[in-house]
């Protein structure tokens, strides 16, 4: 190469360079003016970037997210359609360890809900939360022998804890030692920082757990999650952008919090101005999320033959299986909300 073409060749590789980030912020910025359900719920990739949690809980996104493997030894991942599996490295080996670690106590294994969107943010329906790759939802309903198909993660039913019969009750059919076990395990884990679950069952913990109590008071009540309990890894070392939550304080929250759930109040609906205008409710906007945000959803895709080869081994059986999941997120309806939004109401959430 001549110096005169090493000039231009020079000159045309700075010119797609500055043009490639001109493009770039003009995808960012376009991404701001759009609600940021629409924008991350219809992201089927991570960005191509560092790993990385950014802003809160209910208000954020994920950079360089992974992929928590259908199948595991210890666990399947449920509603596969949803394409919701995904996380900070940190969550997904949280989740093989305590798949582990349950298994040891004898729960024969984790059937794992959404954990977060490809790129996190607000989803299209149901959670307000699981937006920075650090929330899971892990059914109580233990992993059956056969494991699941493909097709029945998309339909098998949720199991509730609850006696449907009477107020917040714990069913004791259903309701066992064992998970009680699995939940304060849960808890005890150092990076944890809640668990949520259903009212009747942390005062069905408070009033029969004989063990060691330390960890009770990371075990928040909350509407729903009677099928499923919610955990919540704290904001990882290293992670700036990543707004953590105040502690929980001291005490294992049996005491009048808990019983303000038994009352009328959680439950009543909304109080309503009868003079009040209709005010229609007002979309969060991805300029309404940390500024990083526009930049995570404008980003360059992660390579999908990395991420298949990571996130799955390379056995012929669980090749077949991932070519299922594939067709059952290609060919999936319109994604469905979840049965256990919590109520409308400005009163507790998870946040």
């Amino acid at each position: 190469m001549t110096a005169g073409s090493s000039r231009i060749f020079k000159a045309a590789m700075l010119t797609m360079s500055v043009v490639s980030a001109l493009q770039w912020q003009i995808e960012a910025a376009s991404a701001e003016d759009r609600p940021a359900k629409e924008v991350f719920g219809h992201m089927a990739l991570p960005s191509a970037a560092a790993s990385q949690p950014i802003g809160s809980y209910a208000k954020g996104c994920q950079a360089g997210a992974v992929a928590m493997p259908t199948d595991g030894p210890g666990w399947q991942a449920m509603r596969l359609s949803r394409n919701r599996r995904w996380g900070q490295p940190q969550l997904i080996s949280f989740l093989e360890r305590f798949s582990q670690d349950a298994q040891k106590i004898g729960w024969p294994g984790l059937l794992l809900g959404d954990i977060s969107q490809p790129r996190g943010g607000p989803m299209l329906t149901g959670h307000a939360s699981h937006q920075i790759g650090l929330d899971v939802d892990v059914w109580w309903r233990p992993m059956p022998t056969p494991r699941l198909t493909v097709e029945q993660r998309e339909t098998v039913p949720f199991i509730s804890m609850l006696d449907k019969s009477k107020f917040l009750t714990v069913d004791d059919r259903k309701w066992s030692p064992l998970n009680a076990r699995l939940v304060m395990m849960a808890a005890s884990y150092p990076q944890v920082e809640r668990v949520f679950v259903n009212p009747a069952i942390k005062q069905k913990l408070c009033q029969t757990w004989t063990g060691d109590r330390t960890f009770m008071g990371k075990i928040r009540p909350i509407y729903g999650h009677d099928e499923h309990f919610h955990i919540r890894l704290e904001c990882p070392p290293g992670a700036p952008n990543c707004k953590p939550q105040a502690s929980v304080g001291k005490g294992d929250g049996c005491d009048k919090s808990l019983a303000w759930w038994f009352t009328k109040e959680p439950w009543a609906p909304p109080k309503k101005d009868p003079n009040a205008k209709p005010v229609k409710p007002r979309q969060v906007m991805v300029s309404d999320l940390p500024a990083a945000c526009a930049a995570v959803a404008a980003a360059p895709s992660a390579n999908p033959e990395g991420i298949a080869a990571q996130a799955y081994s390379a056995s012929p059986a669980q090749a077949v299986r991932q070519q299922n999941v594939e067709q059952v997120i290609q060919n999936a309806p319109a994604i469905q909300p979840p049965s256990d939004i919590p109520l409308p109401t400005q009163r507790p959430t998870l946040n």
